[in-house]
């Protein structure tokens, strides 16, 4: 029987799973000195998690969530997204009392869509997101922003734009959603049925629609900045002033609605620019969800976060042939000609592994110029050969492989003298 991998999934071989961990250790240093801590939640929750906190009205929980019932017919969804799940995290486990405040959280891993697989987008995806809770202050709200853009820049990427927008509090929504309805009833029956079933439920959905992006009412529909209260733009004002002193440039386009119900006051998406990235030019959105937490049974505690794709991530920087710094050669490769010398070899890799040294041998039965093929395949900075003349002598041959430099070393010093040239190499 051929099974296959399933669609909308992908293998990350070696070779491709370097440039992960580089990423990866990238998020860790970065949101280390942000002062953000990582936190991990379980890969499905139950359903109605998702239902409350993502939202009835998106696509996200209306089409693309995998459910299923367990044997003790529960309701689970494997995750479709971060936010809701780090917010029950919160809440169940009252972070909200921590004497640190706000929690300042960030997470790597995969999440769940049943959606069209396409270039940079997955059924299974990995996401980098952070969260932070507690504290309704506009500098936040550009802290994060600023985390976001530094990330990219860390990793080379050009061309990239910030676009902001407010999509106001719950007082200026109201007002907005009121003007949306009056502005689409007249021609709703031309829209799709989704934008139809959610012209009372959430009109700002609409605007989110991509079917019916081109429809000429679109462009003409209220602006939400054109009913923010004096709060709410009093509130944006701060978030653009503190950009600003930043030195970080954007964009403001109240067509930005994202995709999710739970956002309010700033939302923003980050874009790369320029040829060949194909139709999926954001690489990442965010926003403030001041009543989230209250949602989830908490204390009042607003919040605001971002999440990109790791996907999209590589492939914009494979659009613009990016190479990261990956580190991928061996240090030693240790040439054994012999049974003896082969269950030396054995060991003295053990030995150079416990000292910090990257090592390895043959195990296929090579020969000797076979031996040396691989070791250069990997890269290895140094090759030490072990015949059983050597073993005799208590002796190995130690080859510097830039420059074909050989040596002979006592095995009792091999280790240390290995330790010492790559240390000397390094600085």
């Amino acid at each position: 029987m051929n099974i296959r991998i399933p669609r909308g999934t992908q293998d990350i071989l070696p070779g491709t799973s370097e440039q992960w961990q580089y990423i990866e250790s990238v998020i860790h240093d970065i949101c280390r000195r942000y002062n953000y801590s990582e936190i991990r939640t379980p890969i499905f929750e139950q359903t109605e998690l998702f239902q409350r906190g993502v939202g009835d009205t998106t696509d996200i929980v209306q089409k693309e969530m995998y459910t299923f019932e367990d044997r003790g017919g529960r309701s689970l969804t494997l995750r479709p997204e971060g936010t809701a799940a780090v917010v029950r995290s919160y809440v169940e486990n009252k972070l909200y009392g921590h004497v640190s405040q706000p929690q300042k959280l960030y997470y790597v891993g995969p999440m769940f869509r049943y959606e069209r697989p396409q270039s940079g987008r997955m059924r299974q995806f990995v996401q980098f997101g952070v969260e932070a809770i507690g504290s309704a202050d506009p500098t936040l709200d550009a802290e994060v922003i600023a985390l976001a853009m530094d990330f990219y820049k860390e990793l080379g990427l050009t061309g990239i734009k910030l676009v902001l927008n407010s999509l106001g509090d719950q007082e200026s929504r109201s007002s907005h959603r009121q003007a949306l309805i009056q502005h689409f009833q007249p021609r709703i029956d031309e829209f799709c049925e989704d934008c139809q079933s959610r012209l009372e439920r959430n009109p700002l959905r609409i605007l989110d629609c991509k079917k019916d992006q081109d429809h000429p009412l679109m462009e003409t529909a209220p602006s939400i900045l054109e009913y923010l209260n004096e709060s709410s733009q009093s509130y944006f004002e701060s978030v653009k002033e503190c950009l600003n002193q930043m030195g970080i440039d954007y964009e403001v386009d109240p067509g930005l609605v994202r995709g999710l119900d739970y956002y309010n006051n700033t939302a923003f998406e980050i874009m790369i620019e320029g040829k060949g990235f194909g139709s999926i030019t954001t690489l990442m959105g965010g926003g403030r969800y001041n009543g989230l937490v209250e949602e989830m049974g908490g204390p009042e505690s607003p919040g605001i976060g971002f999440a990109l794709s790791i996907e999209r991530l590589i492939m914009a920087l494979e659009t613009q042939n990016i190479d990261l710094p990956v580190v991928q050669n061996l240090d030693c490769y240790v040439v054994a000609l012999g049974k003896e010398p082969a269950n030396k070899a054995a060991a003295i890799v053990t030995e150079l592994r416990r000292a910090g040294v990257s090592a390895d041998k043959d195990y296929t039965f090579k020969k000797m110029k076979g031996q040396f093929k691989v070791a250069d395949r990997f890269g290895a900075s140094y090759t030490a050969i072990l015949g059983d003349n050597e073993l005799e002598k208590g002796v190995i041959n130690v080859k510097e492989m830039s420059s074909g430099e050989q040596q002979e070393v006592s095995l009792e010093q091999f280790v240390s003298y290995i330790k010492h040239k790559l240390e000397v190499e390094s600085e």
